[in-house]
């Protein structure tokens, strides 16, 4: 993808929009994070871990254990610091990039073979409370906002190494947590306890990542980009097998959910399960200004659950969708996810709002349609740009490879 040079950022300063963006997030980001370097007293930050915590992979296994927290912002108003589940549909991605650089994250040096040290600092049992924990670091030193002219990398917080992280309230878990933390079960076994339990999965996520599910001699910290794709991956390997025994579904549905710029269309069609993700991204976005077509990218699985590659929106969205599969509709499907990418989605904020996007569907009465071609014509009629090339049309090529039709039908 082509991106904007950093030279055009700096001739801009923030203020000329010269690359056409309705809001600068490069000075958002500044703001936000110069907001919270002046509530820093000397070298210590308190406030109440929303919660979030990450464990980095760089020189994997001497790695980094982060803890973010939002300066003497406390209790229930420090949560929505790092809620994808409550951000869903009600803050902006304005509103996202300043909450998450607004917190001042303490970087503690560790070992991946070492879980232990931040056990017993109930510093991992903080990262997975459901409720802000009070916390307090001393940092080596005082975090600096920074202007960095890189727009496409996820809002993050002021960084500081830290010499302590005091836990000062006691972490609140869940009674399956406590009990999966204390048995000798396998990662498989404890994540699908704690997920059928319906423990939040971003919460999963942080367990696996801190070091406190496996058997309980071979645990170790997990990078937190390791623990999502596992925690995605044993999730639906395990619902994939169940939906395989259930019924197939008997109509085409069609459901349309927007969000952050981005719209997804996402349609169930009678066979067995089945699943492909096209993105479209439009030519005039911050990621593909220089493109002068639309850039298309195709993903799909075959019937082992392989992807063609390895993408981390191609797994929060096939997560979700087995969600529904599993959970709600109790059906097997052939599954068709097309995420259109509009200018509006001016900045990177990870790929949580894909999978709260595509979990949302079961709240909406789907579109029904008598074929795959009318679904598939409706939805090359509702995006916004023009997919007529038919060589080149990534819904031709869907319905060519599940219908065997004739191409020359959608001209």
């Amino acid at each position: 993808m082509l991106r904007i040079p950093p030279e055009l950022c700096t001739r801009c300063k923030g203020y000329k929009r010269l690359c056409g963006l309705p809001l600068c997030p490069l000075i958002t980001r500044f703001k936000a994070g110069v907001r919270a370097s002046l509530k820093i007293n000397s070298n210590i930050v308190s406030g109440s871990t929303p919660p979030t915590g990450i464990i980095g992979e760089k020189n994997y296994p001497y790695i980094r254990a982060v803890i973010g927290i939002p300066p003497e912002v406390r209790d229930a108003e420090a949560s929505y610091y790092d809620a994808p589940e409550l951000w869903w549909g009600k803050a902006s991605l304005k509103d996202i990039i300043e909450l998450r650089s607004s917190m001042v994250s303490a970087v503690l040096r560790v070992s991946a073979n070492d879980p232990l040290t931040l056990y017993e600092k109930e510093i991992s049992l903080a990262a997975i409370s459901f409720k802000p924990v009070d916390s307090e670091a001393k940092l080596i030193k005082k975090p600096e906002p920074k202007l960095i002219f890189n727009p496409y990398i996820p809002p993050t917080s002021l960084s500081a190494p830290a010499d302590t992280v005091k836990i000062n309230s006691s972490p609140k878990i869940s009674r399956v947590m406590e009990k999966v933390i204390g048995d000798d079960l396998s990662a498989s076994e404890s994540i699908w306890e704690l997920y059928r339990n319906n423990v939040s999965i971003y919460i999963i996520q942080r367990a696996l990542s801190f070091g406190l599910l496996g058997r309980s001699r071979k645990r170790k910290l997990v990078p937190t980009r390791w623990a999502i794709t596992a925690v995605d991956s044993i999730l639906a390997s395990k619902m994939i097998k169940e939906i395989r025994r259930m019924k197939i579904l008997n109509e085409y549905q069609l459901y349309q959910v927007s969000y952050l710029g981005n719209t997804f269309y996402i349609l169930l069609y009678p066979k067995e399960y089945s699943f492909e993700w096209i993105e479209i991204w439009h030519p005039s976005t911050i990621f593909t200004k220089n493109a002068d077509t639309p850039i298309v990218i195709d993903n799909r699985e075959s019937w082992k659950g392989e992807a063609l590659y390895m993408d981390g929106g191609y797994q929060a969205a096939r997560l979700a969708i087995l969600e529904n599969l599993y959970r709600v509709y109790k059906r097997q499907a052939g599954v068709l996810i097309v995420r259109e990418i509009t200018p509006e989605y001016y900045a990177s904020v990870g790929n949580w709002h894909i999978r709260e996007s595509v979990r949302r569907i079961s709240l909406q009465k789907p579109i029904r349609f008598d074929s795959l071609n009318e679904a598939l014509n409706y939805i090359g009629s509702r995006i916004k740009i023009d997919l007529n090339n038919r060589y080149e049309n990534p819904l031709l090529k869907f319905e060519s490879r599940n219908r065997n039709r004739k191409l020359d039908e959608y001209m």
